[in-house]
Formats: structure tokens, sequence, C-alpha cells
């Protein structure tokens, strides 16, 4: 039972890492590592200070998947996000954000 229970878990995590990979791969393919790094501020905020500013939020998700869509600024300093509709499909934007708050 314990080598079941060892196997399972070797497994999720195998599967959770690669759907991170896969995630962050559609991040880059669609243009968003271009100005914001997973760990470090490039020209917007870096992922993970993204995920820790939201944790918690239950309204998050929708927030988010809002502001990659129409774009903006203000929130992480002068420089403005543009829009990303339709460029992104909108089921990309969600799995991206989803991605992003579980960082």
């Amino acid at each position: 039972m314990k080598a079941f229970l060892l196997t399972a878990v070797t497994v999720s995590a195998l599967v959770m890492a690669g759907q991170a990979e896969a995630n962050q791969a559609l991040a880059s393919k669609s243009g968003c590592l271009a100005c914001h790094g997973v760990d470090k501020k490039i020209l917007g905020p870096a992922f993970k200070d993204v995920a820790a500013k939201y944790k918690g939020d239950a309204s998050a998700p929708a927030k988010l998947i809002a502001k990659v869509k129409a774009g903006g600024s203000g929130v992480w300093g002068p420089m403005p996000m543009p829009a990303n509709s339709p460029q992104v499909k909108d089921a990309d934007i969600a799995t991206i954000v989803k991605w992003i708050l579980s960082l």
C-alpha cells in the first residue's frame, strides 16, 4: 500500500510539473514573458509578485482575466500593459491567469 501511495504521489507531482511547464510555455508563446518574469520584474511585475498580491482573493481570477484582456496601468506603476484580446484566446488567458495565481 505504501508503494502504491508513493507511486501515486510521484505521478501526481510529475503531472503537475508538466502542466506548470506547459502553462509557462503558453505564457511565453502568448508574449507575456516579454514583459514579465516568473521570479523577477521586467517591465511588468514578476508573476510571483502578482500571485502574492492576490493570494486569498477569490475575485482575483476574474479581475486579472479582465485586466489582461483590456490592458491598463497604475496598479504596478506607470508602465501600461497593452490589451491582449483578441490576439490571445480567452481560454488561454484564463489558463495563464490560473497558472500565475498558483505560483
